[in-house]
């Protein structure tokens, strides 16, 4: 049966992520509701505008001091908002992987790359060390890595971002969850590594049809990259439109990231300065 929107992998209700500081309460999210599918949604804004921290929430990896609500988080029947610890590791990997943005701070310095993939196929698989070992190989294959027996050995610092960054991509598929967050995987390489290891990613998620949440601040790089788009601000959905209707969307917010953008085609004298109107706050301001 093909998933639709009807019948979601991902159901997001009115959820709220909030801090208790010394300076007062932080609401790093406020009442974001959205559905996903197997698509792929992204969700773009400037920093702290709350998109990883919505991100971090459904997983459940909420930092220390932080208060997750909502009126309804589930994935595939399970209430993440109940589920206990237990649960919660099974979800994790094998249900929802997180792809984080930069792989100095997500891989185990002191274990090899081979090592930390098959601990990863292993947690979630009651599979054999030979098993696991054949599985790693082959998922550093499908991430297009040259040399996987040599890759498999050497250690994190002994790869490049972008390698690191496709042995992030294979750690998190090998469980075969259905549905992967990418917190701007690529924002610390360079474009041309950018578009090898994006067009990795596209054709694993293609062929497995699973769901994809993509955060970045990049505008141009979603909206080539993913079928549906939550602009946020300020912890909330400012508007939501398909990748195809950005440069056609209507809120001043998501208007003012987008003249902020510098154009090749000389069309612009200078580039705009964005004006925040606080009233936007004040309502999900939302818009179709």
């Amino acid at each position: 049966m093909v998933q639709t929107l009807e019948t979601p992998l991902l159901s997001v209700e009115d959820l709220h992520v909030t801090y208790d500081t010394p300076t007062g309460l932080v609401r790093a999210v406020s009442g974001v509701s959205f559905e996903l599918g197997r698509e792929k949604l992204g969700i773009v804004g400037e920093s702290g505008s709350g998109k990883s921290q919505t991100g971090r929430a459904i997983l459940g990896l909420t930092a220390a001091g932080g208060e997750v609500r909502a009126r309804r988080m589930e994935f595939e029947g399970t209430d993440l908002l109940t589920a206990d610890q237990p649960t919660m590791r099974r979800v994790r990997g094998a249900g929802i992987s997180m792809i984080m943005q930069d792989p100095k701070y997500s891989l185990n310095p002191v274990m090899t790359v081979g090592a930390q993939i098959e601990e990863a196929f292993l947690i979630h698989s009651k599979s054999s060390k030979r098993v696991a070992h054949e599985r790693t190989l082959e998922m550093l294959r499908a991430v297009k890595i040259r040399e996987p027996q040599r890759v498999y050995k050497a250690y994190p610092h002994e790869v490049s971002g972008g390698m690191g960054q496709r042995i992030m991509i294979a750690m998190m598929m090998i469980p075969e969850p259905n549905i992967i967050i990418a917190d701007e995987p690529t924002s610390a390489l360079d474009v041309t590594v950018q578009l090898q290891v994006l067009a990795v990613l596209d054709d694993m998620i293609a062929e497995r049809r699973m769901g994809l949440i993509f955060i970045s601040h990049d505008l141009n790089l979603i909206a080539s990259f993913c079928d549906r788009i939550l602009i946020m601000y300020g912890g909330k959905i400012m508007e939501q439109c398909t990748a195809d209707n950005l440069h056609q969307a209507q809120h001043p917010y998501t208007r003012g990231l987008l003249n902020c953008l510098p154009r090749l085609d000389g069309g612009q004298s200078e580039l705009s300065v964005l004006k925040r109107d606080p009233a936007w706050l004040e309502t999900t301001g939302m818009a179709e």
